[in-house]
């Protein structure tokens, strides 16, 4: 149910590293629990975050949600595309990214659940 070729957060977000950045998105969970995905607010492409920062919230029918960093990094995009279709999320979680950051420091990623470990944590 959660891609293996992704690391999780207890807060229900994901993360996707290639090269030297990384995809931030909520799960499959997180969409589940929220409905539907009405809005997105998106920060601004170069902000720099602590690990664990607030960044923006997502908004359902609902709730309204925080959205937290996994790692430290600068936001070098965001995905525009949410703007106007924020219901991405809910119909693919792990492929809808909101940030891609470029992490200070990529050992962070590795102290982030597995696919399992996730799977366990929301049992």
């Amino acid at each position: 149910m959660y891609p293996a070729d992704l690391k999780y957060t207890k807060d229900h977000e994901w993360i996707r590293t290639s090269a030297d950045t990384a995809d931030v998105g909520i799960t499959d969970y997180a969409q589940q629990q929220l409905g539907d995905v009405v809005f997105v607010e998106l920060p601004q492409v170069g902000r720099v975050l602590a690990q664990g920062e607030v960044f923006g919230t997502i908004e359902s029918v609902k709730a309204v949600s925080e959205l937290f960093s996994p790692v430290a990094g600068e936001i070098v995009a965001v995905n525009d595309a949410l703007t106007s279709a924020p219901e991405q999320v809910n119909s693919d979680p792990h492929a809808a990214w909101i940030i891609r950051v470029r992490p200070s420091n990529p050992a962070d990623v590795d102290a982030l659940l597995d696919s399992a470990a996730y799977d366990a944590h929301v049992g």
